[in-house]
């Protein structure tokens, strides 16, 4: 029974969790809206990681996307890591580098937007726009206000700005300073590290994104399937993001497998003692008229019940781990990104699954409990 409630509160704890953050990422991702197309470099590491001139993005694929038939708008924006101090502290945070072009496409998210202050504005020079953490979060020993000044690259920044709370550490730990000014302070000729278009009404998102692709292929002079970019639509993205998950999760129901077949194993061998301790009992109920079925009945329901019970009290446990878990998560790290989600479906699956398991596993020991003869039950010591 124990392997079975491990398998279980494994399971129901991991894929709730899992489900919860696919919830909160389809959420951002109604927000960003299906009109939207990003374009980046094919890079292991977070948009702005590149480093070949092969890779980078340039002001030239910026107006080639620009120019492309269905494209409403598009802008760039420059990513870069690196130390971030303020005042005796220093801290490693991604700086955007954005102009008005870029804030524009985004003026409708709320999420994005500036909850203290003002945004940046193309006549901003060293001025800075710090996310949620740095003053709300435990970044900074004493947090972050209005008019105090960070220091980027030796470069001093006037903050103007905080942002609402996105709900993910990359966006929450970033400061965003003008993009011209980015540039300038890291001797940044033409790069940009990720392209974001609004596609017009009335067009396809995915047709206009395959013709970007065509587009920015034969300006690079690249063949087909070794591009050195990406070109996905918001919904592309999301379901990347599902396929992903739909792994994760089956990887995860596989090894609560394996817990549970030896849950199985330990109701099977706690069964046969079962039978062996109450030889006499089945030997009486025979003797007064049981038939073979009605014994085989009997231990099939008992160790139908031990299965369901451990799937219960794993059940149980699992749904608890799991609120530690997003308590854990929203309480000492502020994101809503770890996120219980409790599906009934899954519940009563888990629950009929472990009934399901246990009866299996009682199938030999009733089996053998059925075909006892009375008398030889009688003489057994």
């Amino acid at each position: 029974m124990i392997g079975i409630f491990i398998g279980i509160s494994a399971v129901v704890a991991l894929i709730s969790l899992g489900q919860g953050l696919e919830e909160y990422i389809e959420e951002q991702f109604d927000v960003l809206g299906v009109d939207k197309i990003i374009i980046e470099s094919k890079t292991l590491g977070p948009p702005g990681s590149a480093t070949s001139k092969s890779l980078i993005l340039t002001s030239k694929d910026l107006r080639i996307i620009k120019d492309t038939k269905g494209v409403e708008n598009a802008a760039g924006i420059l990513i870069k890591s690196g130390i971030v101090k303020f005042k005796q502290e220093s801290e490693i945070a991604f700086t955007f580098g954005m102009n008005e072009e870029y804030l524009s496409i985004f003026e409708k998210l709320g999420n994005f937007e500036v909850i203290v202050g003002r945004d940046l504005t193309d006549k901003d020079r060293f001025k800075a726009v710090v996310g949620y953490n740095h003053a709300h979060g435990n970044i900074w020993e004493k947090p972050i206000q209005l008019r105090d000044t960070l220091e980027i690259e030796g470069h001093k920044f006037k903050i103007i700005g905080i942002r609402g709370k996105i709900g993910n550490p990359f966006d929450d730990n970033s400061v965003s300073i003008p993009k011209a000014t980015l540039k300038e302070i890291l001797a940044i000729n033409d790069e940009e590290s990720q392209i974001l278009a609004k596609t017009e009404k009335g067009y396809n998102p995915e047709k206009v994104a395959e013709e970007i692709e065509r587009r920015l292929r034969k300006s690079r002079d690249e063949k087909e399937n070794q591009e050195t970019f990406n070109v996905l639509t918001s919904e592309q993205l999301l379901s990347a993001f599902q396929n992903i998950f739909a792994f994760v999760q089956g990887i995860i129901v596989g090894i609560a497998a394996i817990s549970l077949l030896v849950g199985g194993v330990g109701i099977m061998n706690t069964m046969y003692t079962s039978v062996l301790e109450r030889t006499k009992e089945i030997g009486t109920m025979k003797a007064v008229g049981a038939k073979n079925s009605h014994i085989l009945f009997l231990f099939l329901i008992e160790s139908g019940l031990l299965g369901l019970m451990g799937g219960l009290i794993g059940v149980i446990i699992g749904i608890g781990l799991a609120k530690t878990a997003e308590y854990i998560a929203f309480v000492y790290i502020g994101t809503p990104l770890v996120k219980a989600s409790l599906n009934p479906l899954i519940i009563l699956i888990a629950l009929i699954f472990s009934f399901v398991v246990g009866t299996l596993s009682g199938i030999f020991p009733a089996m053998q409990a059925s075909k006892l003869k009375p008398v030889d039950a009688f003489r057994y010591e």
